[in-house]
């Protein structure tokens, strides 16, 4: 019996450093808005089920735009990436055996890299699997990833935590891994844990890589897949999506 894989798309933030009326994830890159970049890439995968996109409650232009090829639930209120993740619960939960988070506002992720997610997921029968990225410092281009989480691993290359920017100590910034928050998780547990995560931080959201903490202290399997720093990146600002217009 094959496995039912859903990825969940992120895409109902305002979008406000955009400086723009315009939802963040319907700005164009190359012709084609941001959302549809990363649908592209999630359609290309064979083994994905139809995305379930999670969009804001102040428009339909993503509906509009994408019809049929995805299925939507609005998020209310903009409570963070693990709330955003749970709006996905009422259609997928029982129905998904693994859930593959993505986002709208991320065009670079390849087919490639999503297919090596869940086959290293599969593989090993990983609770949850991550994508890292590893910058050669964190100037000019890179310096978007500055704001990441680190990743901070044992001695023997196991993922130890991650560490949000603004929580890290000095030495813990000066680590090159990090974390562009594209998961795979197992459905059932994925769904379980979500509540578990705590509001208790300096901006008062659910943040998804909560979970990993969560999955470390569970003795979970966890493993990781390298991918590009391009491929992280993610649009956030004017400048950002005019830097992103340069890349092909």
């Amino acid at each position: 019996m094959s496995l039912h894989i859903n990825p969940v798309i992120l895409a109902a933030g305002d979008g406000k450093r955009m400086q723009s009326d315009l939802p963040k994830v319907m700005h164009l890159l190359h012709g084609k808005p941001l959302v549809e970049h990363a649908v592209a890439a999630a359609e290309a995968v064979s083994d994905l089920q139809k995305p379930v996109i999670i969009v804001s409650p102040k428009h339909t232009m993503v509906q509009d735009h994408l019809g049929d090829r995805a299925q939507y639930v609005v998020q209310e209120q903009q409570l963070g990436t693990g709330h955003a993740v749970m709006q996905a619960q009422g259609l997928l939960h029982g129905v998904a055996d693994h859930v593959v988070v993505l986002y709208g506002d991320m065009p670079f992720v390849s087919p490639s890299s999503i297919e090596q997610l869940i086959a290293k997921h599969i593989e090993r029968g990983n609770t949850v699997t991550l994508m890292t990225t590893t910058v050669p410092n964190f100037e000019n281009e890179y310096a978007c990833f500055a704001k990441f989480g680190r990743i901070v691993r044992l001695d023997g290359g196991y993922i130890q935590k991650i560490v949000e920017a603004k929580d890290a100590s000095d030495g813990e910034l000066q680590i090159l891994e990090v974390n562009p928050s594209i998961f795979c998780f197992k459905a059932e547990w994925l769904w379980h844990h979500l509540n578990e995560i705590q509001n208790t931080n300096a901006q008062g959201e659910y943040y998804l890589t909560d979970l990993i903490e969560m999955a470390i202290a569970d003795h979970q399997l966890i493993s990781s897949v390298p991918v590009a720093p391009r491929e992280a990146m993610g649009i956030n600002t004017k400048e950002e999506l005019d830097s992103a217009a340069t890349l092909v």
